[in-house]
């Protein structure tokens, strides 16, 4: 498919970029992945992937410009110093409305991961949702930690399965209704935060909702439990 390199935010030391649904992160058989389009995009640099979304996943991506930003900014990533928010949509009818899903992750069949309630190195995900049609609701996570499918799993865990999502049975739709819509952190003695929200199609209730509701323009000011403390 055809990926656009849309440019989000831009700093002496890095790049935001919001990576469309549908294209993957890396090459894959033949065919360049978001990175290397965005590298031939920006030929006098040399970039360095800091972090990457899932194939399906839409949103914000950080891309530095040189390896001292990559080793800072990778720094902040593992130590839990950016904090990132998605939108999903997802059926109304999840087990919760609210609060912390936490558990440790096993790979499973078909390329899938599951949900354990054992707690050894547990993967936390604190969310909010919101009525946003008939049936559905909108969902805003916050991941504390960066397993591979964490909200994917984590919602099929509530039984709210992200709409879109063919491995975890959500209800189908043209795509993954999952979009990496919000970073927020400190780089540098400054504040970061950065808001993109979903354009492509399949995405338009979220963007209207969130634009009449202006607390969800900022939702690093919401009420979360700090850190791990997931109850």
């Amino acid at each position: 498919m055809h990926c656009p390199i849309e440019l989000v935010y831009e700093h002496a030391d890095f790049y935001v970029f919001n990576k469309p649904a549908g294209c993957d992160f890396h090459d894959d058989q033949g065919q360049s992945g978001f990175f290397s389009l965005v590298k031939q995009a920006y030929p006098s640099e040399t970039l360095y992937p800091v972090h990457r979304l899932d194939k399906e996943t839409s949103g914000l991506l950080i891309v530095a410009r040189h390896l001292s930003a990559e080793h800072a900014l990778k720094h902040c990533f593992q130590n839990h110093l950016i904090n990132k928010y998605y939108l999903a949509i997802g059926p109304a009818k999840a087990r919760k409305k609210q609060g912390c899903i936490k558990g440790d992750m096993q790979r499973s069949r078909n390329k899938s991961w599951r949900l354990l309630k054992s707690q050894q190195h547990a993967a936390i995900t604190y969310f909010k949702s919101f009525s946003l049609t008939p049936g559905k609701r909108l969902y805003l996570l916050k991941p504390i930690s960066g397993k591979t499918h964490q909200l994917r799993v984590m919602m099929k865990s509530i039984a709210a399965p992200i709409d879109g999502d063919c491995i975890y049975k959500g209800e189908n739709s043209s795509r993954l209704h999952l979009h990496a819509a919000y970073l927020d952190f400190m780089y540098s003695g400054a504040r970061i935060q950065i808001v993109a929200l979903p354009q492509q199609a399949g995405f338009s209730a979220i963007t209207e909702f969130v634009k009449h509701q202006p607390w969800l323009t900022e939702p690093w000011a919401l009420d979360w439990p700090a850190g791990a403390d997931c109850q």
